[in-house]
């Protein structure tokens, strides 16, 4: 029932993701509604999916807390649960990401050695993918907090992009320590001390550069700039289109580059990662985007089953946990 064009997008993106990986479902929501949009998609038999009734739905504009509160019902609840109890391996939501993370925070718990969750969005870069967390679940940190992203970036990076020694960065307003506010400084001087290969200050101009495989921030900033980095990508794409169609020899150009361009569009599409996993919950939980079309859903559903198939889980475990005998 999450994001702006549920219930019909999110089912659509299921039974895709069903249909062409084999991923077995189960759907949380009111019980009739889901299942009509079910019959509408699902021409296909054989298929294992399941409509799991969670009659309430927290809407955009209510706040995260009624999921814990007044709707004890809600579909994002209901899902978090089902993964609490083992009945289901992971779950996937592109509604309300505050509702999300409470839910999730509630019915899973806490990975050992964590004390705040962090959204890891996958963005491109000129020379592969980084990861950028918190991209919105904490919108106030203290330093040490930074520190925890950094150590769970680092280990999403080496499970699922491959890298095996992520360089670490910290974003600020400038290369030297020194700079940024009280929480990027504080935070800087502890990770220079923390064994999680840092590099040093990261600037805004630089997330898209490869410097960094992790970039850490606070999820305010994080999610700022993640959504100015969407806008900016959705103007270029449309003055590069009508500055390629305002002469015949610009068009043909645009005829002759097109399949260039639509690989260019589609490296900085987030329907291509289809989700951000939820680093730090006692589960697996991915947050897709708001807008996420049906392609974006089968993306993040996907890429869901593909986590549990790797074991993902019980590393992110091992690699964030305290050693013995520490604090």
């Amino acid at each position: 029932m999450g994001g702006d064009f549920a219930p019909s997008a999110p089912v659509e993106g299921a039974v895709l993701a069903a249909r062409h990986a084999g991923v077995s479902l189960l759907l949380s929501g009111p019980r009739d509604e889901v299942g009509q949009e079910l019959r509408r998609h699902l021409t296909d038999t054989g298929l294992d999916i399941r409509v799991v009734d969670a009659p309430d739905v927290v809407a955009m504009d209510e706040p995260s807390t009624s999921v814990l509160r007044a709707k004890r019902g809600a579909s994002v609840r209901v899902a978090a649960e089902a993964v609490a109890r083992g009945e289901a391996d992971a779950l996937f939501s592109a509604g309300h990401t505050g509702a999300a993370v409470m839910a999730a925070h509630a019915a899973m718990g806490l990975l050992r050695g964590v004390e705040r969750p962090a959204l890891a969005a996958t963005i491109p870069t000129v020379s592969g993918t980084a990861v950028l967390l918190d991209a919105g679940a904490n919108v106030e940190c203290r330093p040490q907090h930074l520190v925890q992203f950094a150590r769970l970036g680092r280990a999403y990076a080496r499970a699922a992009l491959g890298v095996s020694q992520p360089r670490v960065g910290l974003l600020s307003i400038g290369a030297e320590e020194s700079k940024g506010n009280e929480l990027t400084r504080e935070a800087h001087q502890m990770l220079k001390g923390a064994e999680v290969n840092f590099i040093g200050n990261v600037e805004a101009r630089d997330v898209f550069t490869g410097h960094a495989d992790v970039i850490v921030c606070d999820g305010f900033t994080g999610n700022v700039a993640l959504k100015v980095s969407e806008g900016t990508v959705e103007a270029v794409e449309r003055l590069l289109a009508h500055e390629l169609s305002r002469t015949w020899v610009t068009r043909l150009g645009l005829a002759l580059t097109r399949s260039g361009l639509e690989r260019f569009r589609r490296r900085l599409d987030y329907a291509e990662y289809g989700a951000a996993p939820l680093l730090g919950v006692g589960g697996l939980c991915l947050v897709g985007h708001g807008q996420s079309s049906a392609r974006a859903v089968q993306s993040g559903v996907t890429m869901a089953a593909r986590l549990v198939g790797e074991g993902f889980m019980t590393r992110l475990a091992r690699d964030v946990a305290p050693a013995e005998g520490s604090k």
